[in-house]
């Protein structure tokens, strides 16, 4: 029996809206990550066995080592569906926001969803949740929005509808939100829903082999100039930062999706504890920070318009690239100061 994170007022409330909706709209974060596309497929399957008609949109498009994932054929990706976009939102009579905190997270879909009449339902792990959503469902201690959803379909009463296929998008959306359960994923329950999703008849080492063991020959040319040519170490403070310009990522043929987990190799390096990918994008760079034990990285993302967990978290920079660099070097060097803010919060 898993505890009753989700107050019984937010599931009488989703009960109610799903009765009395036919049309629903699933939309998630830009540049959707496996939670992100995890939380919203299993969600459009559930929704299916309740005879719904969901329909998932996403900002732009997202890595193509989700497309074995049933259902992602069906995703309208808005950079290139504009009008179908329009069209959808303003045909669902709900709304649900999956994996994000804020609805600028959802780019060029924020307009038509601000717009909409349909009421809107949140459901996230992320911190400090704004207000633009009917019913919030909001749980940071949570490992991750798939799991949020499972735990949502349970409360509704609705175990059986969760599928073979719903199963192993919220495995999916588990397994890449906690790097294969490696940080953020302590507590004893997550492991009682994989065994549930096991007994659906996910093969979880099949799902683990289609994430993280079908990159392309450059994507590894790529990791290896990372580890070789682009990664800094600051011992004193046992952090690690790779930093890969635009011009870089093209002389690669970079995809999307290629750099992600490179964040995470430095943290197997002894003596390093924290890790900063640092990603220049066409009109902004992106961070992505991860640590290990107790130190707030999620502190350090809040300094670059970011936020996100205690040992993954995200943030943005909209200055160059060597200047973006030079304040994230005075932060490491700096580095105590966040953890005696953790220490005077606990």
């Amino acid at each position: 029996m898993l505890s009753k994170i989700i107050s019984e007022k937010n599931i009488d409330e989703v009960r109610h809206l799903l009765n009395n909706a036919e049309n629903v709209a699933i939309v998630t974060h830009i540049s959707p990550d496996g939670d992100a596309v995890g939380s919203s497929v299993a969600l459009a399957h559930f929704l299916i066995s309740m005879k719904k008609k969901p329909i998932v949109i996403v900002p732009n498009c997202f890595p193509v080592f989700f497309n074995w994932l049933s259902g992602t054929q069906d995703i309208i990706v808005y950079e290139d569906h504009h009008e179908e976009t329009k069209k959808a939102i303003a045909d669902a009579q709900l709304i649900f926001c999956l994996d994000f905190n804020s609805i600028d997270r959802i780019d060029g879909i924020a307009p038509y969803v601000r717009q909409s009449e349909a009421k809107k339902i949140l459901v996230d792990h992320h911190v400090n949740p704004a207000e633009f959503c009917d019913v919030v469902i909001s749980h940071p201690s949570i490992s991750s929005t798939s799991e949020l959803i499972f735990r949502l379909i349970c409360r509704l009463g609705c175990f059986p509808n969760i599928t073979k296929e719903c199963a192993e998008a919220i495995y999916m959306g588990m397994m890449t939100d906690t790097g294969n359960f490696s940080y953020n994923s302590m507590q004893p329950e997550i492991y009682q829903i994989i065994s549930e999703l096991l007994m659906k008849g996910i093969d979880k080492d099949a799902i683990y082999r289609c994430i993280y063991n079908t990159y392309s020959v450059n994507r590894m040319r790529l990791m290896g100039y990372c580890l070789n040519r682009k990664m800094k170490i600051y011992p004193e403070q046992k952090t690690a930062v790779i930093a890969l310009t635009l011009e870089e990522q093209q002389r690669f043929d970079c995809q999307v999706g290629d750099t992600d987990g490179f964040v995470n190799l430095p943290l197997s390096i002894e003596g390093v504890d924290v890790s900063v990918l640092v990603r220049e994008d066409i009109k902004k760079i992106k961070l992505s920070f991860r640590s290990q034990g107790t130190f707030p990285v999620n502190k350090m993302a809040a300094m670059f318009r970011g936020g996100g967990h205690l040992n993954a978290a995200g943030g943005e920079s909209y200055q160059p690239m060597r200047k973006t660099l030079w304040k994230l070097e005075n932060m490491i060097k700096n580095r105590r100061d966040f953890e005696q803010t953790t220490e005077e919060q606990i």
